[in-house]
């Protein structure tokens, strides 16, 4: 029977497990660096938890927080975004198309962030890409037109992130083959896929549908400043 307890506070588990090299961990508080993510989380909704990430973060510094459960965010604190946000796993892998992809590296990360900036897949830093693999596919001008890659590492769980396609490009398939050949690695790793994505992307929803994913619970994401 699968434990599903890690996905109701993923970037806590996230940090303590795969990810625990590059965690910067305060008590009830722990966050990755700046300049890797804006995710950051805490062990519970306390005023101690608050209290320990204060430490962990710069004033008027924004972060970002997903959670299963409500968060009550004290006064040195500003909500910046508010929302739900939908988490899904994928037990039941049905591959698209199989397509040879590009490894991205860091001579990529300029073109990644003016994708993810033109798309807005989620939050994505100069130092994103050593969060996992991430790979893309070029058009014949040498474009690149879709990505896709690997964030959150938990013990049974690995996250799809960044999945994007340029505007020119979309609705060929690009992204579902991306999202194939990680969700694959991912499963011969015994690990099962997840992934986060905005509650009203019907088509993005869609798509995901069909590679096998499934809805597992709605999520709150808080985007928060520190005063």
């Amino acid at each position: 029977m699968i434990d599903f307890a890690p996905l109701e506070n993923p970037v806590w588990s996230s940090l303590a497990a795969g990810h625990s090299a590059m965690a910067r961990v305060n008590g009830a508080a722990a966050r990755y660096p700046s300049d890797i993510s804006p995710l950051s989380a805490i062990r519970e909704s306390s005023p101690q938890a608050f209290a320990d990430l204060r430490e962990l973060t710069k004033p008027g510094e924004i972060i970002g927080l997903a959670t299963a459960f409500a968060v009550t965010v004290p006064d040195d604190w500003e909500i910046v975004l508010g929302r739900f946000i939908d988490q899904m796993v994928c037990e039941d892998f049905h591959p698209a198309a199989d397509v040879t992809p590009l490894l991205l590296s860091d001579k990529d990360v300029p073109e990644m962030i003016a994708l993810t900036k033109l798309t807005q897949p989620g939050p994505f830093e100069n130092g994103t890409i050593g969060m996992g693999k991430y790979l893309g596919l070029r058009h014949g001008d040498g474009t690149l037109m879709a990505m896709a890659g690997q964030r959150m590492s938990l013990t049974n769980f690995r996250e799809i992130s960044a999945v994007c396609t340029h505007p020119d490009h979309q609705g060929k398939g690009h992204a579902g083959k991306l999202m194939t050949i990680l969700a694959r690695e991912i499963i011969a790793d015994g690990k099962i896929p997840i992934l986060h994505v905005k509650t009203e992307n019907a088509s993005a929803k869609h798509l995901y549908a069909k590679l096998g994913f499934r809805v597992r619970k709605p999520m709150h994401f808080n985007v928060i400043r520190l005063r």
